[in-house]
């Protein structure tokens, strides 16, 4: 197995290879590098990539990669910037449980690690060709730069509405730069600083971190394998005072679990009774594999919803769209909180989503991502079964991205999720799930950021070589 160590000591040779030369001197050819030091050119381009960082060399495209000037003045670490300490009072934005969900190895990962964690498509599922075209398409005409609807095109509106289904309307639909910028506006919109809501626990880590940046109190609410209780729920808002639910009825990050037709009614009872609001993360409507009850918001008679629809997750990261529906004044206040905080999606994006979702391409990914789903779901189960028979499957989700996987009681989520790290697979420790105190070890696995299912395997054969070592 090929670690970063190699990419750290080359990078070692590179400094002093450096520090020997002056500013403007040309580095070595990346080919003569990977000769010369016996090692890939992933691992040369890495290299360079960190003394880049670090100010040593710079790189111009065609031309080779040079020793950087020197600075004439100090270091600008060495500036006192502990003023800044007392300037920003004690308010925290801790984006790092976001971070890990977004596959970025950090120092020592091997080179070749496996990604069990993530949220997004790998490169082979996505439907690369037909995006392509429809930006191809989207920026081809003279007003394709052009400022848009504040609230997002007439179409796309259109296309949300249908999707949602009921007595949805275009009117009701504001298009915002993808699924957690639409969650954040929508905190901001019906919260403020202080006030309390409530969540399912465990729940999304993105969810977490935007309530608590926007200075509100999370309360958690309890779910089993059918997803939230409505009698605890009840229990909540009573106790707290709440007037926001944030949930995702649809095969929930991260257990799986999909609520029920009844629940779902009950949670829209409760929420009535109590005057409050349910913001209704609809992440996973393309990611289903069997049939699933209605969204909440066409059983909504009341404004009690907000309705977040995202694309990113089925399509690509950068397709940051998102239709939300709300009904009444917190639509009202929706649409100031989009216009203040981030103008309008940009237009180009919009129009490629819409060539996207009106070709005939759109369904046949579909169909091909459920097929991918099924099997790499299957595949992954079957390789915890057969090489880590100590974690247990929450449950078996119909779709979705991730296993909700229970650890030994003895095991430390996050020194298993580093031992992974180090043995070269990436997972997520369950703790970051959780609004308070976990009631036990846990850890998610993702199927659809791995190449294909024998890296699946190979990902979990990793698994359970760093789940020994931390048993002992």
């Amino acid at each position: 197995m090929k670690h970063d160590s190699s990419t750290a000591s080359l990078a070692a040779v590179l400094r002093r290879t450096v520090d020997g030369l002056r500013p403007g001197d040309r580095l070595p050819p990346s080919r003569e590098l990977v000769r010369v030091h016996g090692v890939s050119p992933v691992t040369v381009s890495r290299a360079l990539g960190v003394l880049a960082a670090e100010g040593r060399v710079v790189t111009r495209p065609g031309s080779g990669t040079f020793v950087a000037p020197r600075p004439a003045g100090p270091r600008a670490d060495s500036a006192d910037l502990s003023w800044q300490t007392v300037a920003l009072d004690d308010r925290v934005v801790d984006a790092s449980d976001v971070t890990a969900l977004l596959v970025q190895p950090s120092p020592g990962t091997p080179d070749d690690a496996v990604a069990l964690t993530g949220g997004y498509l790998n490169a082979s599922l996505r439907p690369a060709k037909a995006l392509a075209t429809a930006a191809t398409r989207a920026v081809r005409g003279p007003s394709a730069w052009d400022l848009p609807p504040l609230n997002g095109i007439a179409e796309l509106r259109r296309w949300f509405a249908a999707e949602a289904g009921g007595d949805i309307t275009p009117a009701d639909v504001i298009i915002a730069s993808g699924g957690q910028a639409a969650l954040t506006h929508a905190f901001r919109a019906l919260a403020v600083p202080g006030a309390p809501v409530l969540v399912e626990t465990p729940t999304y880590p993105g969810a977490l971190a935007a309530a608590r940046t926007l200075g509100l109190r999370v309360h958690a609410v309890p779910t089993d394998r059918y997803g939230v209780r409505p009698d605890l729920l009840a229990e909540a808002f009573a106790v707290t005072g709440a007037r926001v639910f944030y949930c995702q009825p649809t095969l929930h990050n991260p257990t799986g679990a999909t609520l029920p037709r009844d629940r779902r009614e009950q949670v829209l009872a409760v929420a009535r009774a109590a005057g409050a609001f349910v913001i209704e993360d609809d992440y996973a409507r393309y990611l289903t594999l069997a049939p699933v009850p209605p969204s909440m918001v066409t059983m909504d008679a009341h404004g009690t919803v907000v309705h977040i629809n995202s694309l990113s997750k089925v399509v690509a990261p950068s397709v940051r769209v998102a239709g939300v529906t709300a009904r009444g004044p917190a639509a009202h206040r929706l649409r100031a909180a989009q216009v203040v905080e981030s103008f309008f999606v940009a237009l180009p994006l919009q129009e490629t989503v819409m060539e996207l979702v009106g070709s005939p391409s759109w369904g046949r990914h579909l169909t091909a991502l459920s097929a991918q789903i099924t099997a790499r779901r299957d595949a992954l189960a079957a390789a915890l079964a057969a090489r880590a028979p100590e974690l247990e499957i929450h449950l078996m989700p119909q779709g979705g991205l991730h296993l909700w996987l229970r650890l030994p009681p003895e095991t430390d989520d996050a020194a298993l999720a580093d031992e992974a790290r180090r043995a070269g697979v990436l997972i997520n420790a369950g703790r970051i799930f959780y609004p308070a105190e976990p009631p036990g070890p846990r850890i998610r696995v993702t199927h659809i950021s791995a190449a294909n299912t024998a890296e699946l395997d190979e990902g979990v054969r990793r698994l359970s070589m760093a789940l020994r070592a931390r048993l002992g």
